[in-house]
C-alpha cells in the first residue's frame, strides 16, 4: 500500500461507509438483508514518510444511518419500512445514549496487492473493543477497508420480529471506500 505522506481527510463528503446486515431465524425469508450507510462520519489517517499509518482516528454520527437497499423479503422495502428500520435501529445501538462511534489506536500491516491489515480500537454502544478491517486497493489512491462487527461483543442486542422468528444476524459486515490521492494541504 503505498499512500502519499501527510494527514488525509476522510470522511463522508467524498468517501463511503456503509453496514451491510443479513437476516436469520425461521421467519428469515419474510425480511431483508439492508445495505445501511453511514451520512455522516469523518476521520483523518496519518501517514508517516516511510509509507506507515502514523495514526487514525475515526468519527461515526450514528444518528445518522440511512437505509439505502434492501433485497430479499416478501416484498419491497416501502419508505414507511425504512423510517421504521432506523427508529428500530437507532434504539437497539442506544444512539441516544451514545450518539458516536469510535474507531482508533489503529495499527496497519501491510500485505500483498497493494492492501493489507488494519487492527484498532472500536468503541460503539459505550463499549470498546478491538476490530481488524482488511484492506485492498481498488484502483489508484483508493483503498477498501472490510470487516465484522459483532453486535453482541458491544452489548448490543441484535434486530428480533416476529416473536424471535426474524432476526439481524449478530454480526454486521462493514464497508468502508477511501480516496487518498491527496494529503491535507497538498496542491
Amino acid at each position: 500500500m503505498t499512500v502519499h505522506a501527510g494527514r488525509h481527510k476522510i470522511g463522508a463528503d467524498r468517501d463511503r461507509l456503509v453496514l451491510r446486515t443479513s437476516r436469520d431465524g425461521l421467519a428469515a425469508s419474510a425480511g431483508h438483508d439492508l445495505i445501511i450507510e453511514v451520512t455522516r462520519w469523518s476521520g483523518q489517517l496519518t501517514v508517516t514518510e516511510d509509507a506507515a499509518a502514523g495514526g487514525l482516528d475515526v468519527r461515526v454520527d450514528m444518528t445518522s444511518l440511512a437505509v439505502r437497499e434492501g433485497t430479499g423479503g416478501l416484498k419491497p422495502l416501502t419508505d414507511r419500512d425504512r423510517r421504521d428500520i432506523i427508529s428500530n435501529a437507532r434504539k437497539i445501538l442506544g444512539v441516544d445514549r451514545f450518539p458516536e462511534a469510535r474507531f482508533g489506536d489503529a495499527q496497519f500491516k501491510a500485505g500483498a496487492s497493494g492492501g493489507g491489515t488494519l487492527t484498532g480500537t472500536l468503541t460503539l454502544n459505550g463499549q470498546s473493543r478491538p476490530v481488524t478491517l482488511q484492506v485492498s486497493e481498488t484502483g489508484p489512491d483508493r483503498y477498501r477497508a472490510t470487516g465484522q462487527v459483532v453486535q453482541t461483543d458491544f452489548g448490543i442486542k441484535p434486530y428480533s420480529g416476529f416473536f424471535g422468528a426474524l432476526k439481524v444476524s449478530d454480526a454486521v459486515d462493514v464497508e468502508a471506500d477511501v480516496d487518498l490521492s491527496q494529503p491535507e494541504g497538498a496542491s
